[in-house]
């Protein structure tokens, strides 16, 4: 459902921090109904899949499940399916039409072992996750972990790969979530930001903030996230049992912040980038929104996944 451009600069002048406070209280009662549907579903499976492309706040999503979930009774344990990457190979890994090694592929996960993963949960048996080490690109055994899920337990598995065939196509029997911001935002019948915009604004500002990449790197590497999200996401998310719209009324206000600094970054983009046009389409779309302080979200919103100050803790 698209948000409209003047209502949201109403309450951005208004009241920023009630408006702020009331959008991610609107999320978590989103949360809070899928937590129940999980709840309602345990009998099935005892395993969650959690779905979503880059940017939607699945790792948030995830942890605001947990906290509903224990306030039902239910012990909860969030796995990132990024440890189940296979130790690189260059001269095996699945590549893009460029040539560049593909890391939005699902050919990178060990789809068997979250086969047998799944399965052994399912039965009450204990299984050993693992621990893909990023800055190595190997698989440290050492260093998993052993889980057992009680009668009363979930785990949820968290990654943009969740609803694949070799994923969630082998275990229809769990529990399927698709996360992603997908509203847009207009002027009366005019698109003025797109619900996609508002996932690479997010991508670009908490790799830049947490995860030292340039924002140059983040829009340059944007058109490839695309086309694995085309290919390997958006196809599957006819799966989820449940589908939850991340995008938050107030989120664009909140990112013109950061706006000066996108900017920039466009400048040292190569011109020849696939999505060289629609990225400064997005950043010139930040001038028709009244700014809201970043400082003013509160402690626990999905935003804060990606400008930080928030009560989560991220691994």
């Amino acid at each position: 459902m698209p948000y409209q451009l003047e209502e949201i600069n109403r309450r951005a002048h208004d009241g920023p921090a009630a408006f702020a406070a009331t959008c991610d209280a609107d999320y978590q009662a989103r949360v809070r109904q899928a937590a129940g549907t999980i709840r309602a579903r345990m009998e099935e499976s005892p395993v969650v899949l959690l779905s979503g492309p880059s940017g939607s706040g699945k790792t948030t999503t995830a942890l605001k499940l947990e906290e509903e979930l224990e306030r039902m009774g239910v012990a909860t344990h969030t796995i990132s399916l990024d440890n189940y990457f296979k130790t690189l190979d260059p001269a095996k890994a699945p590549r893009t039409p460029e040539g560049d090694i593909d890391f939005e592929s699902p050919r990178l996960l060990d789809m068997d072992l979250l086969d047998e993963t799944f399965t052994k949960l399912a039965r009450g048996e204990e299984v050993v996750i693992p621990k893909f080490e990023f800055a190595t690109q190997r698989r440290n055994e050492a260093r998993g972990r052993p889980l057992r899920l009680a009668k009363n337990e979930v785990a949820i598995f968290e990654g943009i790969h969740a609803l694949n065939d070799d994923i969630a196509g082998r275990h229809p029997e769990a529990t399927t979530l698709y996360v992603s911001a997908r509203s847009n935002v207009l002027d009366g019948e005019a698109l003025r930001f797109k619900g996609t915009w508002m996932r690479i604004t997010r991508r670009a500002v908490r790799d830049l903030n947490f995860r030292g990449t340039s924002l140059t790197e983040t829009f340059s590497m944007w058109h490839n996230v695309r086309r694995g999200e085309k290919r390997y996401i958006s196809p599957f998310k006819g799966r989820a049992h449940i589908t939850l719209d991340s995008s938050l009324p107030c989120e664009v206000s909140v990112f013109t912040r950061y706006a000066p600094q996108l900017a920039q970054a466009l400048e040292k983009l190569d011109l020849s980038n696939p999505r060289f046009q629609e990225l400064h389409e997005l950043v010139d779309a930040f001038r028709y929104f009244v700014p809201i302080d970043p400082d003013l979200l509160p402690p626990s919103s999905l935003l804060r996944e990606f400008i930080g100050g928030g009560t989560y803790k991220y691994k």
